[in-house]
């Protein structure tokens, strides 16, 4: 008896790709389950064959994707498990996690903010030109792809990406896949392995009776801003560079791979998306208590394989590794180093299974940390957390309003602004027409001055379409970029604050029993040791912060400076042609009204009012630009 499923979610094929189109509830049936790579061959009502996606079906009953999921987390490494259960008397209401674990899909800040909203969903580069991407991200679905290494050694060879990136131009049929849900409707999915990023409390590490066994230490000293990482003498980078187009199962699917050189050997490395996925997890599981790691560019379903989206994702891959190379603890981590400079299949194959078996994750992290001052005031370390708290939550409604602005900013621009020009070169060059009917002799020069005229502006309306790619495009990427950052420190700070709300019941717990005097105080160490991390953290983004802004606005500036310039000379060219006999009034278009007052002589060349007027603002904007330090 053939094997019946139904569909879970829509699914959109993609051409040439041997897919299989599905909508939610259509029933199927199973021709093939041993595909592999997360892929199911089926058939439909209509006879259709093809591959969809494994996650998004059900077989008959309800079979969960990973059992073991439910199971108690095992024991980290060597450190001897505590019991957790003298804090279950203090423990606080049953909502308390919340305050250290981001729910997947929802507002971060909602732990700092009673507003829900936290502001509007600004993927500007889903669609400069303005096409809705949908509500807020659902939550998880229960049997999402847990990731490469999940339950099969083999992923390289079994596990398929090539359902990955950012939305780039979908209008809510297929839709996008965002980690933690989906933006449009039919995608309510995650494909990631840490759905909502989950991870043991505080007390693990704050109650371990041994610390994790292991060469690695992260060093923390003071530094003139107060607590800082260990810097590596020679900065970390790496170009994302070269994308070619492979493919598996015999040509059944196909991948995007990328080429890596990092400047410490110079020797590329390729990688496809499943491999900085599998990074990111792997840099979530074991810093994520400790270091925000931002996500990735989210997997697409549809248009993969476009020119224009490869190019974004190749720019978001770039972007994501030098923040991870600039960080000076991931980068010099060993799961980091080996993604950069394996030297073949088995050496990556071998480091990739040695991070997978990492036993510090987690808080246990901490055990690493040495800070080498005294122990921190919790009282002023409360304070400094609360007000990093306040200016994290209000940058993040900062960025969210520069995207908002600038993608406003980018539809008008590539839109009813060009348009405006068009038309008016198209009215100037009309009328040009008109007069060359008229049979009157001496007015070619009026005539194809007029023409001339016309034509800049067409020139105008296309630099004016293409100029937010020149300049505004990186203002919006880096506050993306940002956006997703601050998305992480909720989490972050929130294990801090859970460990001092630990330690806080100290007394409680000697009175009843539960712990020695000893055992307070080793706690109270601990946090101290937690307290230097997120400070150092804090440190790290601050510094990373002016220095991206400040390169940010340099480059923005210059190239609205340099789009002035550029118009001012448009008009500085046709300049010597647009003269007539007797007085010449300037036309009034796209001007403030007490501009048009002026008036040019004949018998000098003409200085139109646009040209002056750009050329003020190309001097303003210069002016702002010298305001910017060179860093």
């Amino acid at each position: 008896m053939a094997l019946k499923a139904h569909a879970l979610y829509d699914f959109l094929a993609e051409a040439g790709n041997n897919e299989l189109s599905v909508k939610e509830g259509e029933t199927l049936t199973i021709t093939n389950r041993s595909i592999g790579g997360g892929w199911i061959e089926a058939q439909n009502s209509r006879g259709d064959v093809g591959l969809v996606p494994e996650d998004y079906i059900e077989f008959g009953k309800q079979l969960p994707s990973f059992p073991g999921a439910a199971a108690p987390p095992p024991s980290v490494g060597n450190v001897a498990s505590p019991d957790l259960s003298i804090f279950d008397s203090y423990a606080p209401a049953a909502s308390a996690p919340a305050q250290y674990q981001a729910s997947n899909g929802n507002d971060p800040w909602s732990v700092w903010n009673s507003d829900p909203s936290g502001g509007s969903n600004n993927n500007w580069a889903s669609n400069p030109e303005g096409t809705q991407t949908g509500s807020a991200a659902s939550q998880g679905h229960p049997q999402a792809y847990q990731g490469p290494g999940a339950d099969c050694d083999e992923w390289d060879d079994e596990w398929d990406d090539s359902t990955g990136g950012y939305p780039e131009s979908e209008s809510g049929e297929g839709g996008a896949m965002q980690r933690g849900g989906a933006h449009a409707p039919s995608m309510k999915i995650s494909l990631n392995k840490f759905p909502g990023f989950s991870k043991p409390g505080p007390e693990l590490y704050l109650l371990c009776k041994q610390p994790a066994k292991g060469k690695e230490k992260l060093t923390i000293y003071m530094g003139e801003v107060g607590p800082v990482w260990s810097y590596p003498e020679t900065q970390l980078d790496c170009v994302v560079a070269d994308p070619k187009k492979g493919s598996k199962l015999y040509g059944l699917k196909s991948y995007i791979e990328y080429q890596i050189t990092p400047n410490t050997t110079n020797r590329p490395v390729n990688h496809r998306y499943k491999h900085f996925d599998w990074l990111y997890e792997r840099l979530l599981d074991k810093f994520g208590s400790a270091i925000p790691i931002p996500s990735l560019p989210d997997k697409q379903v549809t248009g993969r394989f476009e020119e224009e989206f490869i190019k974004m994702r190749m720019e978001r891959l770039q972007g994501w590794m030098t923040r991870m190379c600039r960080h000076p603890i991931v980068s010099c981590s060993d799961v980091f180093q080996i993604f950069l400079s394996y030297k073949d299949e088995k050496d990556w194959k071998t480091g990739k299974r040695k991070a997978e078996k990492d036993e510090t994750v987690g808080v246990m992290i901490f055990t690493t940390i040495e800070p080498e001052a005294a122990d921190l005031d919790p009282v002023e370390v409360e304070q400094k957390c609360e007000q990093f708290s306040r200016f994290t939550k209000a940058m993040d409604d900062g960025v969210k309003e520069i995207l908002t602005v600038g993608n406003e900013h980018w539809k008008r621009c590539t839109g009813p602004l060009p348009k405006e020009y068009q038309r008016i070169g198209k009215a100037f060059q009309n009328l040009s027409s008109v007069f060359n009917s008229s049979g009157y002799q001496g007015e070619s020069t009026l005539t194809d001055a007029m023409t001339a005229a016309g034509k800049t502006y067409e020139e105008i309306a296309q630099m004016v379409a293409e100029q937010p790619k020149k300049d505004l495009h990186f203002v919006m990427e880096t506050n993306n970029e940002y956006k997703g950052l601050l998305g992480c420190f909720p989490d972050t700070i929130g294990v801090h604050k859970a460990a001092i709300e630990k330690v806080k019941e100290g007394d409680k717990l000697v009175a009843a029993g539960k712990i020695s005097t000893h055992d307070k105080v080793t706690m109270a160490k601990r946090v101290s040791t937690m307290s230097y991390s997120l400070q150092a953290e804090m440190n790290h983004f601050h510094s990373n912060r002016i220095y991206d802004y400040n390169r940010v606005m340099q480059l923005y500036l210059e190239e609205q400076v340099k789009f002035y310039e550029t118009v001012k000379y448009f008009f500085y060219f046709y300049r010597p042609f647009i003269r007539v006999k007797g007085s010449l009034t300037v036309c009034p278009f796209l001007l403030p009204s007490y501009l048009w007052s002026r008036y040019v002589s004949a018998q000098r060349p003409l200085k139109p009012v646009f040209l002056l007027f750009n050329l003020q603002i190309a001097a303003k904007l210069r002016q702002a630009h010298s305001q910017f330090t060179t860093m």
